[in-house]
């Protein structure tokens, strides 16, 4: 069995494993299917993910703006809602775009471990906490979006692996932002910044961000799912609508233009960011007034 083959069997039966324990604590909490509100934001949000826009950073807008999801229950909501079409993102690029297995199974590796720890400290975290963090990361989000756009990060190398030095920085990297990535911030463009600055192709980030996301995710979602903070409606909104639209986007239009969609994108990120730290101040002046 070749290495890409084993690993798709273990994404496989992680696949199988996380669904089976979200359906075993859901059906104890059911309380409804989700909303057609909820189900657009699943749609939309991950056919855009599909093609490295990247879905947490746009469903948090979402949630906001709609007043969907309590703001303390953002980060598990987008964490559970969404590994079901990660799982989908990561069989597909995996086995379309060429990386080196090494690299791609280290870097997942130091994701997990990263969501992992993250995920303990975070399910844990006072709500006012929870809104500075996701709004000053929402900010670094937009910084590294303008960023690519404007082309003032590298575009990359020809590389599609990793060694010796260039090998440690991106495990370490991935590391951190697997941890980062249970506050709410997604891992896809910090991700591809990363490969960018050690030489490596931009496909080649493709791969790397969604299987770390495909193996992260379920680690980080099973501590969200027993502490209960996580909006089970609305996650199965981004599960059940997410799922298809991350299989259109994948197989009909990979190569969609997007520039005026990712500008659009930083427009509401940014927003969403200010809205968040001003949630943050009022709760503060509630708390003191």
């Amino acid at each position: 069995m070749s290495a890409k083959a084993a690993l798709f069997v273990v994404l496989a039966a992680v696949t199988v494993a996380f669904c089976v324990f979200w359906y075993r604590h859901a059906r104890a909490k059911w309380d409804g299917w989700p909303t057609p509100v909820q189900l657009f934001i699943g749609a939309v949000t991950d056919f855009f993910d599909t093609l490295g826009i990247g879905s947490f950073a746009t469903t948090s807008s979402m949630f906001k703006l709609g007043r969907v999801v309590d703001d303390a229950r953002i980060p598990g909501t987008l964490n559970v809602g969404h590994t079901v079409p990660t799982f989908v993102q990561a069989f597909i690029f995996i086995a379309v775009i060429e990386v080196d297995m090494a690299t791609l199974v280290l870097m997942i590796a130091a994701a997990v471990a990263g969501a992992w720890l993250g995920a303990g400290f975070v399910s844990r975290w006072p709500k006012r906490r929870i809104q500075i963090g996701m709004g000053v990361l929402l900010f670094v989000a937009a910084g590294i979006i303008v960023a690519r756009l404007t082309q003032f990060m590298p575009g990359g190398g020809d590389a599609v692996g990793l060694t010796g030095t260039r090998l440690a920085i991106g495990i370490a990297g991935n590391f951190v932002l697997g941890a980062l990535m249970t506050l709410g911030i997604g891992l896809y463009a910090p991700c591809m910044i990363l490969v960018a600055f050690l030489g490596m192709h931009d496909k080649a980030a493709f791969p790397i961000m969604m299987g770390s996301c495909a193996f992260l995710m379920p680690a980080a979602s099973v501590r969200f799912v027993r502490s209960e903070r996580y909006d089970l409606r609305a996650a199965l909104g981004l599960a059940i609508a997410g799922t298809p639209a991350a299989l259109i986007a994948g197989k009909i239009v990979k190569d969609l233009p997007l520039y005026a969609v990712k500008w659009l994108v930083v427009v509401v990120v940014v927003y969403t960011a200010v809205a968040m730290l001003f949630s943050a101040a009022r709760d503060k002046e509630r708390r003191h007034g």
